[in-house]
């Protein structure tokens, strides 16, 4: 028996993953144990999930897979160094950061004192890591791989062919040359500078147009062989010590742009500063500058190879706004993108790439994200009575239900109402997505929904929209691509005869951000939306993150304290419906 961990360590969205003769047994973002969003560090609580799941200790993992080679591409590294003479501060940085990536058996004897790892350790180069992560859980036997993002052992992207178990890299793009650095420079150069941010410009983008992309082909310039490259001199990365914070917290990053960027923009906007219609434009301008280099690289690779089946992966392959616009603008069919796409998602890459390397079979599919924690009806009841004097204080009635349609017909009807459900359920969710079972529930069909959400919960920007859950079956009617869409990757538009019906997820250029729900993929789910959509004759729920500024809750208690402490009407956990009595606003 044959167990490899998987880990992403020392960046941000730390996390770890378990598999058992190829098949996965568990995988979590080490943000969810530790309450702090982006995760940097060793994730010494998402392996002890992963052990804890499979009933095993650290002694019996057989192999230990982490998504990165310190020894990748030297020769690319010191030729850089060499030529380019960057800043010492900026060599001496990357040399304290490999010495602390090197101890791994260090971080496992701390983490597990009573425990003995004897197992090999293996460092998977970081985008092969990535394409793994994306081709080998994939439904694909042949597909074209793509991994873009913003920098993992001194390479930016990658792509190539997989074929069966092996996957054959063509191309890549090397340090300084980054999409993702472009779009996370641009992010901060408009105000938004937490680490992952991006998804907020690709939230604003649709309210502006893309009158600035003359400037931005400035910026980024396209390749005949489908690659890309940056004009550095609107970026800083490669020449100065950028600030980073990547140990054991929450991933910081200065600033990425140079002065050239204020001349050709104007100044940077402050954090909180009113967003004008030409913070819009430059938004929009951003994201049709990313999907131009996108489609000129995956249009070359569909054209050499002349597959239609497409893998994605890398933190780029978060753009859900790009992905959803593939069958479009390439020649591709399928689409492939597992639910932890970013670096998160190179612990399970790293873990497979493992396995084809030992001679492991592939026959895995990774058909849902249900892969982290799950709680009893006994452990819930128990949390309850020992909250009981908190929730009397509330007025909250507590009703244990053994009937699971009478639970989804009480939940429905409450959504049916205006009243916004807390739905706690089953195993989390792997990757950053909330699919169902950590879920903030609301009617679609309500114009005010998105303004009642940011009173009562979710207090953010007016712009972001809030996503679809639909069943799999009624996608064509809704929506103008049939398409299978399980972990909320790809947005879609939605018909124009539909628009104004579920207006609350309708974002302002009339896409939404599907997420099919097939019943065998998570059955309670289903219930519910069918449930919902015999009631109102809409199969479809708004659906977004169980949380309130933190990240997505992992256990009961983190459920039932953002209930208590929000205007939350109905919280559901597992198979108690706990509401305040006459759903008091």
């Amino acid at each position: 028996m044959t167990y490899i961990l998987g880990i992403n360590a020392y960046h941000g969205d730390s996390s770890a993953c378990l598999i058992k003769e190829g098949t996965l047994i568990a995988a979590a973002e080490e943000e969810r144990f530790r309450r702090i969003k982006h995760w940097a560090g060793f994730p010494s609580e998402s392996i002890r999930y992963c052990l804890s799941e499979a009933g095993i200790e650290l002694s019996a993992v057989d192999h230990l897979a982490i998504n990165q080679d310190t020894g990748a591409s030297v020769w690319k590294k010191i030729c850089f160094t060499l030529t380019k003479r960057p800043n010492i501060k900026f060599i001496v940085d990357r040399i304290r950061n490999k010495k602390e990536r090197s101890n791994i058996r260090q971080e496992l004897a701390l983490a597990f004192p009573d425990q003995q790892f004897t197992g090999k350790i293996h460092g998977i180069e970081h985008h092969t890591a990535h394409l793994a992560s994306a081709f080998l859980v994939s439904p694909f036997d042949e597909a074209v791989v793509v991994s873009v993002d913003g920098f993992g052992d001194f390479a930016s992207a990658a792509w190539g062919l997989g074929k069966g178990s092996e996957i054959h890299v063509d191309g890549k793009v090397y340090f300084p040359h980054s999409l993702g650095i472009f779009y996370q420079a641009l992010t901060q150069y408009l105000g938004f500078p937490n680490y992952g941010d991006e998804y907020k410009v690709m939230g604003l983008a649709p309210y502006g147009s893309p009158k600035y992309l003359p400037q931005m082909r400035n910026i980024v310039k396209l390749k005949d062989d489908g690659s890309f490259y940056l004009n550095l001199e609107y970026f800083q990365h490669h020449k100065n010590k950028i600030a980073y914070e990547w140990k054991n917290g929450e991933p910081k990053v200065g600033e990425l742009f140079t002065d050239a960027l204020k001349s050709l923009f104007g100044p940077a906007r402050c954090k909180g500063e009113e967003l004008t219609q030409y913070h819009k434009d430059l938004a929009r301008s951003i994201q049709a500058m990313y999907e131009e280099a996108f489609f000129h690289l995956l249009n070359m690779l569909q054209k050499r190879h002349g597959c239609e089946n497409l893998c994605l992966a890398g933190g780029c392959a978060m753009n859900s706004v790009a992905n959803g616009k593939i069958y479009r603008n390439t020649g591709f069919k399928k689409v492939y993108i597992q639910s932890a796409a970013g670096d998160a998602g190179g612990a399970i890459g790293a873990a497979y790439a493992t396995w084809e390397k030992l001679g492991g079979k592939r026959s895995f599919l990774m058909e849902h994200a249900y892969w982290g924690p799950h709680f009893s009806d006994q452990e819930i009841n128990f949390l309850l009575e020992s909250n009981a004097d908190k929730l009397q204080e509330q007025g909250c009635e507590i009703t244990h239900f053994a009937d699971e349609n009478l639970l989804c017909e009480m939940t429905a009807n409450a959504i049916s109402e205006g009243k916004v459900i807390g739905w706690f359920q089953g195993r989390m969710e792997w990757g950053p997505r909330a699919l169902g079972n950590r879920s903030i529930l609301g009617d679609p069909r309500r114009a005010d929904m998105k303004d009642i959400l940011n009173i009562k919960i979710k207090r953010r920007e007016s712009f972001r929209p809030f996503a679809p859950s639909i069943l799999r079956e009624a996608v064509p009617e809704w929506f103008e691509q049939d398409d299978d869409v399980p972990f909320m990757m790809q947005v879609y538009p939605i018909r124009k005869s539909k628009q104004e019906t579920i207006s609350a997820v309708t974002h302002v250029d009339g896409s939404g951000r599907l997420q099919t729900i097939a019943e065998e993929q998570n059955p309670r789910y289903y219930r519910l939306i069918k449930t919902f959509g015999n009631l109102t004759g809409v199969p479809i729920l708004l659906n977004t993150s169980f949380n309130e500024n933190e990240p997505v809750v992992c256990r009961p208690v983190e459920a039932l304290n953002c209930f208590l402490r929000t205007k939350m009407d109905v919280l559901v956990l597992g198979n108690y419906l706990i509401k305040r009595r006459m759903f008091e606003q």
